[in-house]
């Protein structure tokens, strides 16, 4: 891994430690990282191993095994110096993690199968959450070199559908827009088709997704009396190309190894745009039935350390 792009990283693991009895949300995680706010909780899921939302959650589950075991503190203080909102919410956190109360804990810190327990789980916890820190491996790099292409893309005027849910579910957007496509007679090669993921699904809960199925449309394309339609500018610039043509159900792998794999070797940044996922070809047409999808990532060179 790049040094700078792991001291990045470090740098928001030390500003997580520092701070646990505070709110601490996305976007100052982001600027502490000097990351893209739009992209950084994929950035930090697939290098650390989870989403910054569950490894905060973690350290203040591991800070209140101290508190617990080595404070006469009340279980209410140890609630709100470990950062959580109430009682309630980190007993519900708590059982979840340890399979114990705070209680419990507490309460039976003579018990060696308790104590053997917690223990447990904090070496689970201890074992490498983080990125794998060793020498890459210059075949895997071969490999990538030779999968992804750098590219300069012009903004593009789209009509979409959004999706909010299960990107399982995208289908129904796609279907609201082909009616629109065809009934407009906008059809590739002139027009593309093109899928945006707004949201990681490792950091934002299943059902609040967002997902907008796109069209590209042309100058003169009059946008007046479209109500069922919304209409936006995806702005342009440099993008890492990697083309994919498999089952759908591998594509959110590839986003875990660029994010994960290649960028943090790369000499590039995620850029504050939004990655464009242009639709190839139609799966259900497909002999193999897989989707031929052009993911583009927004880039920008990385400053000099």
């Amino acid at each position: 891994m790049n040094e700078d792009y792991q001291q990045r990283i470090d740098r928001v693991i030390q500003y997580i430690e520092d701070n646990l009895s505070h709110p601490i949300n996305l976007e100052r995680l982001a600027e502490v990282s000097n990351f893209s706010k739009y992209h950084f909780a994929r950035i930090f899921t697939h290098t650390v191993g989870i989403s910054p939302v569950s490894f905060v959650n973690l350290k203040r589950l591991e800070r209140s095994i101290d508190y617990l075991t080595k404070t006469d503190k009340t279980i209410l203080e140890i609630s709100a110096l470990c950062g959580f909102d109430s009682i309630s919410t980190f007993n519900t956190a708590f059982k979840k993690h340890f399979n114990l109360t705070p209680r419990a804990v507490r309460d039976d810190l003579k018990d060696s199968n308790i104590l053997r327990q917690v223990s447990k789980k904090q070496e689970e916890f201890s074992s490498p959450l983080r990125y794998d820190q060793s020498e890459k491996k210059s075949f895997m790099r071969r490999v990538w070199d030779m999968n992804i292409t750098i590219k300069e893309l012009p903004a593009y005027e789209v009509a979409y559908f959004r999706h909010v849910g299960s990107y399982m579910e995208t289908y129904r957007a796609w279907q609201k827009l082909g009616a629109f496509s065809a009934q407009h007679k906008l059809y590739p090669p002139e027009q593309h088709f093109i899928g945006i993921s707004l949201d990681d699904p490792s950091s934002v809960d299943e059902y609040a997704c967002r997902y907008d199925a796109c069209i590209t449309i042309p100058p003169e394309f009059d946008r007046e009396g479209h109500e069922e339609v919304q209409f936006k500018t995806l702005p342009g610039g440099l993008f890492a190309l990697y083309q994919f043509y498999d089952t759908i159900d591998k594509f959110g792998i590839i986003y875990q190894s660029l994010f994960g794999q290649w960028l943090p070797n790369s000499e590039y940044d995620a850029d504050d745009r939004p990655c464009l996922e242009f639709s190839m070809n139609d799966p259900a047409q497909d002999p193999e039935r897989k989707a031929k999808i052009d993911l583009y990532i927004p880039i920008r060179k990385r400053a000099e350390a």
